[in-house]
């Protein structure tokens, strides 16, 4: 484990206004896909089953009944994605009482658009950010960017003693549907998919100031030749999703070898941590996370909660999660981590006081 710990001092989320139930998703996914009746009849049970009871856009539901092009769907992220990172950054520097010219780096982690210059450069005036702050993007972690994002963050608090880092999460996932495309993956996308951004403050220190969680040790799992079981593919008209149908049994098969090796490492066992804190891929996924740790159907509350909420923001939900838990007053070692293209997995070691 680390010899100076990572803490964790803020965290704050923020969700665009247009919020969709999945009855309403439902009917408007039935209206696009019309010209396959038989397609939707086959689908229609994956929305009921998906976990999801709610989720926010960035955009109003009839956007996603007519095609879009690469410049309109950028020009959305960019607008979009600084709106809410701006919003949920100035709240965990006002919830810490941290003054933004005194964040000395920040890591910036996103994967459902691209914008050159990076969001980070573009949110330094409208956070009132330091021209010489340090700045880290990250693109393609997917669902995985939460936590392997903190991770980088960590990594980078570490290197800069006593500074304050700041930790940024946006994806807006909803602004990758196409409706040309009718594939199962596609489909089960506008099943669970939402928006939404996330902002942390952290900085490395002797680990005596009260903080919501301090981060002892990181890693990652990367299983070989499996790149097609997630990810993007680039579409004329937009990214297009990959999904495996694997995906539970992957983890149900293989999850806790790998968690079990990465806690070895640092002298730990499954015993020794007093809670999970997951990203909630799915429904499916959640219960295969409970089969293969041998936890009771529906203990993975926090995750389960923040699906039924806000569906799955890929990188943002385990935050989220995150955020729920320690509202509620979780406490004790917790073991964080979250799935992505790769095929991969990111873990966090946190203490919640």
């Amino acid at each position: 484990m680390n010899a100076t710990p990572i803490s964790i001092y803020g965290v704050a989320l923020a969700y665009p206004p247009h919020c969709f139930r999945q009855a309403d998703v439902m009917a408007k996914a039935a209206e696009v896909f019309g010209h396959r009746p038989e397609l939707m009849e086959r689908m229609a049970k994956s929305y009921g089953n998906a976990g999801v009871k709610q989720r926010n856009s960035c955009v109003p539901l009839e956007w996603y009944a007519t095609s879009h092009g690469w410049p309109e769907r950028s020009q959305l992220f960019e607008e979009n994605a600084l709106r809410l990172l701006t919003e949920a950054g100035e709240r965990v520097l006002k919830s810490t009482g941290v003054e933004s010219k005194d964040v000395a780096a920040t890591v910036t982690v996103s994967s459902t658009g691209i914008v050159t210059p990076c969001l980070d450069s573009l949110l330094q005036e409208p956070l009132g950010l330091s021209p010489t702050v340090q700045r880290l993007p990250i693109f393609g972690l997917g669902c995985a960017g939460g936590v392997i994002g903190l991770s980088r963050a960590a990594a980078v608090a570490q290197a800069l003693p006593g500074r304050w880092v700041l930790f940024l999460c946006t994806e807006l996932c909803g602004l990758t549907f196409r409706p040309t495309d009718d594939s199962k993956a596609n489909i089960i996308g506008t099943t669970i998919f939402g928006d939404g951004a996330a902002a942390m403050l952290l900085r490395a220190d002797a680990g005596k100031t009260p903080a919501l969680a301090r981060i002892n040790a990181w890693g990652e799992h990367t299983w070989p030749g499996s790149r097609d079981i997630m990810g993007w593919k680039v579409e004329d008209d937009g990214l297009g999703v990959v999904f495996s149908r694997s995906i539970p049994n992957l983890v149900r098969d293989e999850m806790r070898s790998v968690t079990d090796a990465f806690l070895a490492t640092h002298g730990l066992t499954q015993n020794d941590l007093d809670g999970l804190i997951v990203h909630p891929g799915g429904e499916k996924v959640l219960e295969a996370l409970e089969a293969c740790y041998g936890l009771p159907d529906g203990a993975l509350v926090d995750a389960r909660a923040v699906l039924a909420d806000h569906g799955n923001m890929s990188a943002v939900t385990v935050l989220a999660v995150f955020e729920r838990a320690v509202a509620r007053g979780a406490s004790g070692r917790h073991l964080m981590m979250a799935l992505g293209p790769g095929f991969s997995v990111g873990m966090c070691l946190l203490d919640l006081p």
